[in-house]
């Protein structure tokens, strides 16, 4: 193991169980800071409630730890709005923020608008599918932040039980991650190779760090945000926390590989000299009449960091 990354991991992998939201509400007040709590969703009316009812019952009227807590609404058919906003979310449609910009298809979109319409020093994004949601997934990322002003950004770690025909298997579940992401970190960016979960999408920073890097439009956006973060804070900046056990809803192989290869796409555009790759993926299926090939575009988009496009706003406002 390379020292750097064995002292990384001594010295930046936190345990959610070292806080209490308590200490945490003074820590916040002792600095004056503000949290922004943001969950992209798309069709989860089955899990965000909970999500929402748990972090408002248990961070703000309990103990006000969160001051904002926001769904980025991707365009669901299902009843994700009225659900999150019954449970005390406030919903945003996607296409409703930065009209001007247009609108691309995938997570990385929601989560990059979503520092459009939020306020918090402090921004915490966790995925809406996750069940047995705990709020102290939130207590977790928020420690380091609030307790060391080192730290710019903070990753969840955790177990993820992966569900089969034959039950329940106890780890597992992170097929992306195993497959290509960590190959592909350990060997062109070997300092993140501490990361036990990076493309979790559980994560938490500093707005005016997030702010000053470029968000992938699709499945790459975590990727990206360590490679870009690592190359603008540098790796102390950067910790993680280990939240227990995860569980979610699991994807498909072939949803998988589009995952991967909008993942590959990110990695690829962030090699030195690197030109923007193919952003085709042909999957294959059986039909009666034999195979069918399918195309899919899995070509990526970077939108700006939010910060140079509120300077653009700025300047335009002052010539007006």
């Amino acid at each position: 193991m390379r020292p750097d990354v064995r002292d990384w991991l001594h010295q930046r992998t936190f345990s959610a169980d070292s806080w209490y939201a308590s200490e945490l509400l003074a820590a916040k007040a002792e600095r004056n800071a503000t949290v922004s709590v943001v969950l992209p969703a798309l069709d989860e009316e089955r899990t965000v409630g909970t999500i929402v009812s748990t972090i408002r019952e248990r961070l703000v009227e309990r103990c006000p730890l969160v001051d904002e807590l926001v769904v980025i609404d991707s365009g669901s058919v299902d009843r994700t709005a009225e659900v999150a906003t019954a449970a005390g979310a406030r919903v945003v449609h996607v296409d409703t923020v930065l009209p001007g910009h247009g609108c691309r298809p995938g997570k990385g979109e929601a989560l990059w608008k979503s520092l459009h319409v939020t306020t918090g020093e402090l921004v915490v994004f966790l995925d809406s599918d996750l069940i047995r949601f705990d709020h102290r997934f939130v207590i977790g990322l928020l420690g380091p932040l609030l307790t060391d002003s080192t730290i710019g950004y903070v990753k969840a770690l955790y177990d993820r039980p992966l569900s089969t025909t034959e039950g329940i298997v106890p780890s597992g579940g992170g097929r992306v991650t195993e497959l290509v992401a960590r190959p592909l970190l350990n060997a062109f960016w070997p300092q993140l190779a501490g990361f036990v979960q990076p493309l979790s999408g559980e994560y938490a920073g500093r707005r005016t760090l997030l702010e000053e890097v470029p968000f992938v439009s699709g499945y790459g956006v975590e990727f990206g945000l360590l490679v870009d973060l690592l190359r603008r804070a540098g790796l102390n900046a950067l910790a993680q926390v280990d939240l227990g056990v995860r569980r979610h809803s699991h994807q498909n192989d072939a949803a998988l590989g589009r995952m991967a290869g909008q993942i590959l796409q990110t990695a690829l555009a962030r090699r030195p000299g690197a030109g923007r790759p193919e952003g085709e993926l042909l999957q294959f299926l059986r039909t009666g009449d034999g195979l069918e090939a399918v195309s899919w575009d899995v070509t990526v988009v970077e939108r700006p960091p939010m910060r140079t496009l509120r300077d653009a706003e700025a300047r335009a406002w002052r010539q007006a």
